[in-house]
């Protein structure tokens, strides 16, 4: 009996212990996060957001500073060159590198390491579905990630800086195979 008793309050006092275990939120999906016409909101309805002309600090925005001091001051844009190596893409709402876009940072890295003086800024896009808000935290997720896999293959962390461009650069209402170029981080090489 004191076993069979034993065994019950056992039973019950594991099964409170697991009732208590909340579950991990899960993110939002970006298609529940569009903003409309009219919403008040930044972004998709027109006009183009710049979080930095509204004053106050990058960082709120989830982005570095775009006038990146350790890139030489506030003319690393102009020195940027694109198309210099590939750009890396990404599946939606994802900021997992895919194993077939992993060549291509084996390829950066490569470039690194043969120009030892040239950095590279990482700039995070994403399509145009979702609020400006989310989609600025996507692509810093976006190029963070590419970050932390160039850092794997030896890269420096002080030659790569990270930008997130969100949907500032989408194109509203853009065709599938267009938002699938658009999900992507630009590798732009400051020399």
């Amino acid at each position: 009996m004191l076993k069979k008793t034993f065994l019950i309050a056992s039973a019950l006092l594991i099964a409170f212990a697991f009732s208590g275990c909340s579950k991990k939120p899960k993110r939002p999906n970006p298609l529940d996060t569009v903003m409309g016409q009219g919403s008040g909101g930044f972004g998709n309805g027109g006009g183009d957001f710049d979080p930095l002309a509204m004053g106050g600090d990058a960082s709120e925005f989830g982005i570095e500073s775009r006038n990146a001091s350790d890139l030489g001051g506030d003319d690393w844009r102009s020195r940027a060159r694109e198309g210099v190596l590939p750009i890396v893409y990404f599946n939606f709402d994802s900021s997992s590198i895919a194993p077939n876009e992993r060549e291509k940072l084996n390829q950066a890295a490569e470039y690194l390491t043969s120009n030892p003086r040239s950095k590279l800024v990482l700039e995070g896009h994403c399509d145009w579905r979702g609020t400006a808000e989310y989609n600025l935290a996507l692509g810093d997720r976006r190029a963070k990630s590419v970050r932390d896999y160039l850092q794997t293959l030896g890269i420096a962390p002080n030659r790569l800086q990270t930008l997130s461009q969100g949907d500032l650069k989408a194109t509203e209402g853009a065709s599938s195979a267009q938002m699938t170029r658009e999900r992507r981080v630009e590798l732009l090489v400051v020399d």
